[in-house]
């Protein structure tokens, strides 16, 4: 045993060694074992020694044997360098193993080289060297960069024995890829089985929770983190801020902040600045913010797009100004696309589109289809068709099919009666084929999420849904609540356009989140919604919250919406 224990500090410290002293040791001992060789190389690479690496490599005493090639290929992972490698060693008739092929498609995700991986997948098929769980859980990571989630669900599927790295990395690839509903499955998958929990995995369980908002599941996560011992990773504890933040529960947020302070990097201050920034909390942010630089870290682009969106969502494009200045001058950074379309989007908010549109046309990038709608929504809020119609051919220009640009401003014409624009809209959207994007909200019910479309009768409760739907509805009226058209239909009977309200999906989750008490008498009822809230839902919600004596907490596709007492925390601008 204790001859086990020395041998374990020799070979520690080896490896901790400089390796040009290993280096001199092998070729004064004459060492002829490759197995030296090749960990030299390994051990270059990994001391930021890759020059080394190189030369080593071409002179080795012994021709290179594809454990060589995968070492220097690993020393240069994540460059063109890597790849390049990897074509000299197909030259030299040496083909890779599985470590060669994971540490390739570790690069192509790295680089988004897309053809370089289609053509690496399709050799590793050919190699039979796929399925295998190594480079497989790589090659997974390719997929969730390259937007493609159902290729690695099918890349998953066809492992023979996946292992709990496997599982992690599907869980990330489906999480960054929205699928969140089925990453959380995934997870809940591997554990069935018996897999015990990673880094990756738990982080992709919680930020597909944080898209959901599902908060429940964020607990849940947050807990299993806790067993698991993984809550004290740094990875681990920034995706609890980000889920809870995100779920809308900013204090839980800031305790877990606050209880990993001392190892928190920016990720974290920047995931609980931006829980701050949905609900437009820009005194909180600015808070953090002026602590940050106390811990020893410095701002980065995310930590001001956090500033900036809270005073986006604030509706203050004054202070947005100032905060340009300081991101330039205090840190020398330039605000990006990102930056300026949050100051673009509180200018319209604020009244001044004509401005707005200026500092579109004078930055210095090229307006993308997110500034530009940006200005259409405020106009169409404001019902300004003319402005709304020519912001719409703007984002059109840029994305013909996205159907929110047609609806929008079909809504804002029909609205102001020109029948005849909104007849060449509908034309436009029937040649292009565009299809309106449906409105989903859901509902989180004992750590399950129940989702709703708008008109829906799948829901196994459904009759009793709309049973208490109509209840709500009909209370509401009484305190003087009067549908909001957004698109009025000429054609369509003032009944038929009643009930076409009374049945959107938000409305339909909040009457199941009371039928079935998705939260403890006097706590708030909390959905989500994949779109901006309807005028209507919104002004609905405010009666809801006098007639139900409760906080209704709505968190669409710009921010968080407070419901309390007849009133929104966003002062109805969003």
């Amino acid at each position: 045993m204790v001859q086990c224990d020395e041998n374990d500090d020799e070979a520690t410290m080896s490896m901790s060694m400089d390796p040009r002293v290993r280096h001199a040791r092998a070729i004064t001992s004459h060492a002829k074992d490759r197995a030296v060789w090749n960990n030299l190389i390994t051990h270059y690479s990994k001391s930021n020694l890759s020059s080394y690496a190189v030369s080593l490599f071409h002179r080795l005493p012994f021709p290179p044997n594809v454990v060589s090639w995968t070492a220097l290929i690993s020393a240069h992972s994540n460059t063109l360098l890597s790849l390049r490698h990897f074509l000299a060693m197909l030259r030299h008739n040496t083909l890779p193993n599985h470590r060669t092929l994971a540490s390739l498609f570790a690069t192509c995700a790295a680089l988004t080289a897309v053809s370089f991986a289609l053509s690496l997948h399709s050799l590793a098929l050919k190699l039979a060297l796929a399925h295998h769980p190594f480079p497989a859980s790589s090659l997974l990571s390719v997929y969730a960069k390259l937007r493609m989630p159902h290729n690695a669900r099918k890349v998953f599927d066809e492992i023979p024995q996946p292992d709990n790295v496997c599982f992690s990395a599907l869980v990330v690839a489906l999480a960054q890829n929205s699928r969140s509903v089925d990453a959380l499955s995934v997870f809940s998958d591997m554990r069935c089985r018996g897999f015990a929990s990673t880094v990756h995995g738990v982080s992709g369980g919680l930020r597909a929770a944080a898209q959901l908002a599902a908060l429940e599941q964020c607990r849940m996560m947050h807990a299993h983190a806790i067993i698991a011992g993984l809550d004290s990773n740094v990875v681990v504890g920034s995706a609890v801020v980000d889920g809870y933040g995100k779920a809308g529960v900013v204090d839980d947020a800031r305790r877990v902040f606050e209880d990993s302070l001392d190892d928190m990097n920016i990720a974290g201050w920047n995931a609980m600045m931006a829980g701050y920034a949905q609900h437009g909390d820009y005194q909180s942010a600015f808070e953090l913010f002026e602590s940050l630089e106390g811990f020893g870290l410095v701002p980065d682009e995310y930590t001001f797009l956090a500033i900036l969106t809270a005073l986006c969502n604030a509706g203050m494009f004054l202070e947005i100004y100032r905060w340009f200045t300081r991101m330039r001058v205090d840190y020398g950074l330039e605000p990006s696309l990102e930056h300026y379309t949050c100051l673009v989007g509180a200018m319209a908010r604020a009244g001044e589109l004509e401005r707005a549109e200026r500092v579109v046309l004078t930055m210095p990038f090229e307006p993308d289809a997110a500034v530009w709608r940006a200005l259409l929504s405020v106009c169409a809020y404001r019902g300004e068709a003319d402005k709304a119609w020519c912001m719409a051919k703007r984002v059109l220009e840029l994305e013909p099919h996205d159907d929110y640009a047609y609806v929008s401003v079909a809504n804002v014409l029909s609205s102001a009666g020109r029948w005849d624009d909104v007849a060449e809209l509908r034309k436009m959207m029937k040649d292009r084929r565009v299809k309106k994007k449906g409105g989903r909200s859901w509902i989180e019910v004992q750590g399950e999420v129940h989702v709703f479309v708008a008109g829906d009768w799948k829901h196994e409760r459904s009759k009793e849904i709309y049973q208490k739907l109509a209840e709500l509805m009909g209370d509401i009226e009484k305190l003087g609540y009067v549908p909001v058209w957004d698109e009025v239909l000429h054609n369509v009977g003032e009944e038929k356009r009643k009930e076409s309200l009374w049945y959107h999906s938000e409305k339909l989750a909040v009457a199941f989140g009371v039928l079935c008490g998705s939260a403890p008498p006097g706590k708030p009822l909390r959905i989500v919604k994949n779109l901006r809230i309807c005028k209507d839902c919104h002004e609905a919600f405010k009666y809801m919250t006098r007639v139900l004596e409760r906080e209704i907490i709505v968190r669409d596709v710009n921010r968080y919406h407070r419901f309390v007492n007849g009133n929104c925390t966003c002062r109805d601008i969003w």
